[in-house]
C-alpha cells in the first residue's frame, strides 16, 4: 500500500489513507504487553526517553517485535513533519528495517563467507530476511539461519566497535538513533566492557534497547545503568485470538494451539506449521527412555544407549541444547501427570506406541530432582564445548539408574 499511497494527490484522501495507515503500526501488531505500551508511548510522548533499557522475557513474547515498534515511534513520530507523506516514508523504511537510524547488534559466527571475526553488519540481509519472516523467531531460529552447527553464537567487540562508528554519524532524521542488541548476554567481556563505557557517557539523542531472556548473565554495571521492563508470558486467550485472526485457525484449535505453546507465539506458530520434520524431538526422547528402560540389567542394551548418543552427538550444540531443554519439559510434564494436574499438561505425544499417562509413574517426586540436575549439568558442559557423545552417553547410563528409582 505504500508506494501507492504516495502518489496519491488529493490531500483529503491522502490524510485519510495516512490516519488508517498509522492505526495499524507496528505497536497495535505486538500481542499483548498493554501497561508496557502504553508506559513507551506515555514516556515519548512527555520527553522522558531513557537512554537505555533492558528488555527481558522468554523467547517469543515479542521483546524485539517491542523494541522495533518503540524505536519507530522515537524516530518517526516525535520528529514535526510538514506533511503527512514525510512521515509515511519514514514507517516504510521501517517496514523494511532499512531505516539509517535503526541500527542491529546480534550475535553472529564464522561461516565460509565471513572467515575470522563476524560480526553483525555482515549478516545484516540474513537478519532483515529472518526478522521480516517472523519477529518472534527465537535464538535457535537465527542459529538455524546462519548455518551454526557445533559453533556458538557470539556479540564481540568488532561489534562494539561498529556501535562507536553508526552512532558517530549524524542522524538521518534529524532527532534520534536506536540502537538494539538483540541477545546481549551474549556479549563477551570486550564487548560488554566497550559498551559499558557508551552507557556511561551516552551521546545525545541516542537510544539503547538492550533484549535478554538471561538478565543474569549480564554483568552487573551494565543492568544498573539500564531501565529494565520485564515481559511475562502471553496469555493462552491472546495467542489463541492472534492465531484466529491472523492464521484462520478454528476456535478450538487455536485454544488447543495456544494450551501447548505455553505463552510462547513463536512455538505456537511452529504447532501450528507442524514444523517438527527437520529436529524430531519427541521420537528422539521416547527413543531414549526406551532404551534406558531396557538397559536396566542389560548389557547389551547399553549399545542401543551409545547408538543414541552418538546420534545425538551429530548435530549441533544449540540443537543438543535445544533437545535436553525439551526433555526437561517432558519429565516435568510426566510429573504433573503422576501427580494428577492434568489441567497443567499440555504435550501430546504422537509417537506410536508411547503415552504420557504409562511413562509418568516412572517420574515421581524421589527422581525428578536428579534427572533435572543431570539434564542441566549436561546443557552446562555442551555449552562449554565438552565433548557431546561424552556427555550424552553418561547422562544416558545415569538415566537408566534415574528412571527405575523407587
Amino acid at each position: 500500500m505504500g508506494s501507492v499511497f504516495l502518489n496519491f494527490k488529493n490531500k483529503k484522501r491522502v490524510k485519510f489513507l495516512f490516519l488508517n495507515y498509522i492505526c495499524s503500526m507496528h505497536f497495535s501488531e505486538i500481542l499483548g504487553h498493554e501497561p508496557i505500551k502504553n508506559h513507551l508511548i506515555t514516556s515519548i510522548q512527555k520527553g522522558r526517553i531513557p537512554h537505555a533499557q533492558l528488555f527481558v522475557g522468554p523467547e517469543g513474547v515479542g521483546t524485539l517485535a517491542m523494541a522495533i515498534a518503540y524505536a519507530q515511534y522515537i524516530i518517526c513520530q516525535t520528529k514535526n513533519y510538514e506533511n503527512a507523506e514525510n512521515n509515511q516514508a519514514c514507517i516504510l523504511k521501517f517496514d523494511t528495517l532499512q531505516h539509517p537510524d535503526l541500527h542491529f547488534i546480534y550475535p553472529t559466527v564464522a561461516t565460509e563467507d565471513v572467515k575470522s571475526k563476524p560480526k553483525s553488519i555482515d549478516f545484516i540481509r540474513e537478519w532483515r530476511e529472518f526478522l521480516l519472516e517472523n519477529k518472534y523467531g527465537s535464538l535457535f531460529d537465527w542459529y538455524k539461519t546462519l548455518g551454526v552447527q557445533n559453533k556458538q553464537g557470539m556479540i564481540r567487540v568488532e561489534d562494539a566497535s561498529e556501535i562507536l562508528k553508526s552512532l558517530a554519524l549524524k542522524a538521518h532524521e534529524g532527532g534520534y538513533k536506536v540502537m538494539i542488541i538483540w541477545m546481549a548476554d551474549k556479549m563477551n567481556i570486550e564487548a560488554s566492557n566497550k559498551l559499558l563505557k557508551l552507557l556511561e557517557e551516552p551521546t545525545d539523542k541516542t537510544v539503547f534497547v538492550l533484549i535478554t531472556e538471561n538478565e543474569e548473565d549480564i554483568i552487573q554495571t551494565i543492568r544498573s545503568r539500564c531501565q529494565v521492563l520485564h515481559f511475562n508470558n502471553l496469555t493462552q486467550d491472546t495467542i489463541a485470538q492472534a492465531l484466529m485472526e491472523h492464521k484462520n485457525c478454528s476456535d478450538k484449535q487455536a485454544l488447543k494451539i495456544a494450551h501447548q505453546a505455553q505463552g510462547n507465539y513463536n512455538k505456537a506458530l511452529k504447532i501450528l506449521n507442524e514444523n517438527n520434520d527437520e529436529f524430531p524431538f519427541e521420537t528422539w526422547f521416547v527413543e531414549w527412555v526406551r532404551a534406558a528402560f531396557k538397559a536396566k540389567g542389560n548389557a547389551a542394551a547399553i549399545q542401543d544407549l551409545i547408538v543414541w548418543s552418538e546420534q545425538i552427538a551429530a548435530l549441533g550444540r544449540e540443537t543438543q541444547k535445544q533437545f535436553l531443554n525439551y526433555c526437561i519439559d517432558m519429565f516435568r510434564q510426566a510429573l504433573l501427570l503422576n501427580y494428577n494436574a492434568q489441567k497443567l499438561v499440555y504435550l501430546e505425544p504422537s509417537v506410536a506406541n508411547f503415552k504420557l499417562e504409562n511413562f509418568a509413574p516412572f517420574v515421581t517426586g524421589n527422581n525428578i530432582s536428579e534427572v533435572f540436575d543431570e539434564i542441566s549439568d549436561a546443557i552446562y558442559h555442551i555449552e562449554r564445548n565438552g565433548n557431546a557423545k561424552i556427555i550424552l552417553t553418561d547422562l544416558s547410563i545415569k538415566l537408566t539408574r534415574l528412571i527405575h528409582k523407587k
